[in-house]
């Protein structure tokens, strides 16, 4: 503990060197970061306020990004202007398109990254981001004066003074690690929890609560035996998450896939009565949709075995990151199970995996600018809302950095709507529904997901992004390319006429009925299996065309042609919806005096406050019938 003297010489001689700042960022996660350099990007003066510089975008968990929704997320964050995209296309060291099978509203970019890298690109760009400064401390308390928040206090007594404050945590508020019947205070292993901020939070008036995650053990590559394996190669045509075209790798490192077995159960059946999760010494619900491999066995008995993913974390490491085998039983146990697991039979461990318990703030005290509705100016960003994942913290830290420059500048708020952006869909949820368990994304969430496609991120926010002043010149002038393209692509389409001669034996081959007529081009790329690589085969004249453009380009073309009809009949959708979104609510209207609303919907209204019709109708436990008392009584 330091002396008060002392204290005050450090404040004393520090002072000189923190200005007020525009934003204070705390954390330096993916949320952090991503808040961090929207702001600075914008004109926002920046501290980032750190526990350890050399963990400045760790990749806590599993060495990637993206995958089904949240590849749709990342190349979202990179259309408005943020970096996560730009440093994992830097970092891939393999990269897969998931759900070709499906349809394109469901296709979803997932690259597996060198661990390191990705965190030296993240510093390496913040450190060339102007504006943007750094602080190593822990932050144990905020400054807030009449309902608004002034600034940070640090572990060393110093305060530091900024217009809006984004929390940004993580698992470190209280964070306590688990590992079989051990537990000890962390963020992260190796790294100390956080104290001080959920307690004055509560203090002012806020609802606090407790989630749980984890993690599987890290293994010695060297010690396996990959030909027991089956393989997982990346796609052959490299695509990428940043539209800014980043350099692909020239290879890639292969994952592999093995499972678990009725021995390996057996075992990790044997550590259940030492299992924190079992013992009740958890009390935070972990994520339902990426349970511990503990969990699997019990909740999925009739199971005799479960996928494990074998991931490197890199290209220069032999460290192996096992996905699926995430646990918190007693270190003996898990690396007495993995050795049953076929090719892991002399595995070494380098580290168990854990469970670590932390705060979470329910993220119905936020505003849909991720602004705290109790304290002004102050926001929050990632786990500390209730999310599990990078991307999903990586977009509500774009979100609220771009929000708390706006504040600290007095300008308008940004908002995206649920059919605008994923990122809209996960801030409306978070704010309307709440979460009691780590919230994930997932395409189901998205009630317009052929309108928000990996493909189009750019043609629906880099414009936005533009406007706001972090999409650069160069951005806006690829987009103005590719609708260019797009345009020419489809237009020639649309007029230009084939007829049975040409068509037939390619439409045989895919097992398309024959033409007997002519028809337009687009009425034959509308059959299934036709796409227009097989009709440039047939038609020179649209080969020559195509040869002019990306491959990525023609693919948006072929997309927007053969699902024009389900595009069309969701903007209409989607238009209905956002006649709601016109009706404003008043924030402050006393609920309670409408005794016509269901007494949940009264409860509910008055915590949320809803700012228009169409958020009140999205809350949970607002019935229609509620929405049209609202109605009856605005006089709609």
């Amino acid at each position: 503990m330091l002396s008060s003297p002392l204290l005050k010489c450090i404040s004393y001689f520090c002072r000189p060197m923190f200005k007020q700042y525009d934003v204070i960022v705390v954390g330096a996660g993916h949320a952090g970061c991503e808040a961090a350099a929207a702001a600075a990007n914008m004109g926002s003066s920046v501290l980032m306020v750190t526990m350890n510089m050399q963990t400045i975008a760790q990749m806590s968990c599993n060495p990637a990004m993206g995958g089904i929704a949240k590849g749709q997320i990342v190349r979202e964050i990179d259309a408005l202007g943020g970096y996560s995209g730009i440093v994992s296309d830097k970092s891939m060291i393999q990269f897969r398109m998931l759900n070709r099978s499906k349809g394109p509203a469901m296709w979803s970019p997932r690259t597996q990254n060198d661990r390191a890298m990705f965190a030296t690109e993240w510093r390496k760009m913040l450190e060339q981001t102007p504006n943007v400064d750094f602080w190593q401390d822990m932050v144990s308390g905020l400054l807030v004066k009449n309902g608004s928040v002034t600034g940070i206090r640090t572990s060393m007594g110093i305060e530091i003074e900024g217009k809006s404050v984004v929390l940004t945590n993580g698992t470190f508020l209280n964070g306590l690690i688990h590992i079989g019947e051990k537990q000890f205070g962390g963020g992260r292993a190796g790294e100390k929890a956080a104290h001080g901020i959920t307690e004055q939070l509560i203090g002012l008036g806020f609802e606090a609560g407790r989630m749980k995650t984890g993690t599987p053990p890290r293994i010695d590559g060297r010690s396996l035996d990959y030909s027991l394996m089956e393989v997982q190669e990346g796609d052959e045509e490299i695509s990428s998450f940043s539209y800014k075209g980043i350099p692909k790798p020239a290879k890639q490192r292969c994952c592999w896939i093995t499972n678990t077995n009725a021995r390996v159960h057996e075992i990790l059946k044997t550590g259940f009565d030492k299992s924190p999760m079992f013992t009740g010494r958890i009390q935070g619900l972990g994520p339902r949709y990426c349970p511990s491999v503990e969990d699997k066995i019990n909740r999925f008995a009739e199971k005799e075995s479960h996928q494990l993913f074998i991931e490197p974390e890199g290209w220069d490491t032999v460290e192996i990151y096992v996905n699926g085998f995430s646990t918190s039983l007693p270190e003996e146990v898990q690396h007495k199970a993995l050795r049953q697991v076929q090719g892991f039979e002399n595995m070494k461990m380098f580290r168990p995996g854990y469970a670590i318990e932390y705060d979470y703030f329910p993220p119905t005290q936020l505003s849909n600018t991720l602004e705290t509705k109790l304290v002004r100016n102050l926001f929050f960003a990632g786990q500390i809302n209730g999310t599990t994942g990078y991307e999903e913290a990586a977009c509500q830290g774009l979100m609220a950095g771009i929000n708390a420059h706006n504040a600290a500048k007095d300008l308008e708020p940004l908002i995206l709507r649920r059919n605008d952006a994923y990122i809209g869909v996960l801030i409306d949820d978070l704010i309307n529904k709440g979460t009691e368990e780590p919230y994930r994304m997932f395409t189901s969430r998205a009630e317009y997901r052929i309108l928000l496609r990996q493909d189009n991120a750019d043609l629906r926010l880099t414009e936005l992004g533009h406007k706001i002043g972090l999409a650069d010149d160069s951005r806006l002038e690829q987009l103005r390319q590719k609708r260019e393209a797009i345009k020419a692509i489809s237009a020639f389409v649309r007029s230009y006429s084939v007829g049975p001669e040409e068509m037939n034996g390619l439409l045989t081959d895919v097992g398309s009925a024959e033409m007997r007529q002519k028809m337009k081009l687009d009425k034959v790329l509308a059959r299934p299996h036709v796409g227009l690589a097989m009709l440039a085969r047939a038609v020179p004249d649209l080969q020559a065309l195509l040869a002019k453009y990306p491959k990525e380009v023609i693919e948006s073309a072929e997309i927007e042609l053969k699902y024009e009809g389900y595009i069309e009949k969701e903007v209409e959708t989607a238009k209905k919806m956002s006649r709601l979104e016109d009706i404003k609510l008043e924030i402050e209207y006393d609920y309670s005096a409408l005794k016509s609303l269901s007494i949940e919907a009264r409860q509910k209204l008055a915590k949320i406050k809803p700012t228009s019709l169409g958020q009140a109708q999205r809350i949970s436990g607002v019935s229609p019938a509620d929405i049209a008392v609202l109605m009856v009584h605005m006089g709609r």
